[in-house]
């Protein structure tokens, strides 16, 4: 069963661990990184299922070598042959998560992949950011029925909403959108997470964070905003991969997961009943006591009636009915003032 949709009905924050590339080319890494990150509190463990081949061809031409940046001087097939995940590898995973009590999530990146994930019984699928505006692949994997995660970096309303468009015109409409700026790592003044509830007004459907920027300030701050689903690249310490610097240490991870949880319980409302411990504080709020012994037939004033604490006297938006009422009887300093020393009556 996959708890993508139990988890958001329920209120609750589906944790994703992204391991992308941080296997570092070793399946008992991988693995490790299924069982650390399930250890940790994640929902769910994706991967990417592609070749060089189905992102791109072998060309060496200025079109396909990066210029900057973390993979700078790679050409786009040399990264994406070292980062790659085997397709071997694969159902392995797959059983690794289920021994783990957790989800397994993929990124298909064509539609050969959607059908080998297919065969594995993929239960939902991730779409990522730079295919957003590949729409006959969204349409494809939409096709098959099931949840469809898309990351929205780069994208603009109009690409988001075809996006969204595609997976309805397919028949799907278990669409959750992931807020996410392309940049890695991610800086804070370019996440731009208001737009979080402003996706949710605009497309009406739930919408999360995938988060590139360091540490886990922002993944923090999305929830707060409405973020329903998290996602973080993971790492082993100690391993390094085309992905590695931008992604969050397992220990760290951790701690990451209690604070998003937290922060969710910090941000839960609109609810303004009180609670249990707060209404056993009601006791100290301010409220109405004689402050000097009054005498029946007595003025009560403001220098013998006041506002203190406790709380065991009427409240204090009564003092004005109060003030100029003579006192029915002889009135202790101490004693709360009570509903009936408005007509003046006697306890």
């Amino acid at each position: 069963m996959f708890h993508l949709k139990e988890k958001i009905e329920n209120g609750e924050i589906y944790i994703i661990a992204e391991m992308s590339a941080n296997h570092g080319g070793s399946l008992e890494h991988a693995l490790e990184i299924v069982r650390q990150a399930a250890k940790a509190g994640a929902d769910c463990i994706k991967i990417q299922t592609y070749t060089a081949d189905s992102l791109t061809i072998d060309c060496e031409n200025e079109f396909f070598r990066i210029s900057g940046g973390l993979w700078d001087g790679y050409s786009l097939y040399e990264l994406y042959q070292e980062a790659g995940t085997p397709y071997e590898w694969h159902a392995r995973i797959k059983e690794e998560c289920q021994a783990c009590g957790v989800d397994f999530l993929s990124t298909p990146f064509d539609s050969a992949a959607v059908d080998f994930l297919e065969s594995l019984g993929a239960e939902a699928y991730k779409i990522a950011s730079f295919e957003l505006v590949d729409l006959p692949l969204i349409t494809y994997a939409a096709s098959k029925g099931k949840p469809m995660i898309l990351s929205t970096g780069m994208g603009s309303l109009e690409e988001i909403q075809e996006a969204v468009n595609a997976c309805k015109k397919a028949g799907n409409e278990q669409i959750i959108l992931l807020k996410c700026c392309s940049e890695y790592p991610a800086s804070w003044e370019d996440m731009h997470l208001g737009n979080i509830p402003d996706m949710r007004r605009r497309f009406q459907v739930p919408v999360g964070l995938s988060d590139h920027s360091m540490g886990s300030l922002g993944a923090v701050v999305g929830v707060a905003l409405g973020a329903c689903v998290i996602e973080k690249h993971v790492k082993l310490p100690g391993i390094d991969s085309a992905d590695s610097a931008f992604s969050m240490e397992l220990p760290d991870f951790a701690r990451m997961v209690a604070d998003v949880r937290n922060a969710a319980r910090i941000a839960g409302g609109p609810n303004y009943s009180l609670t249990k411990r707060e209404k056993a504080s009601l006791v100290f709020r301010r409220s109405l006591f004689v402050v000097k012994d009054v005498a029946a037939g007595e003025v009560f004033t403001s220098d013998n009636i006041r506002s203190i604490r406790p709380g065991y006297g009427l409240k204090p938006k009564y003092l004005e009915e109060i003030l100029g009422k003579k006192s029915a009887c002889d009135r202790k300093r101490g004693e709360p003032v009570q509903e009936e020393w408005k007509e003046n009556k006697s306890l």
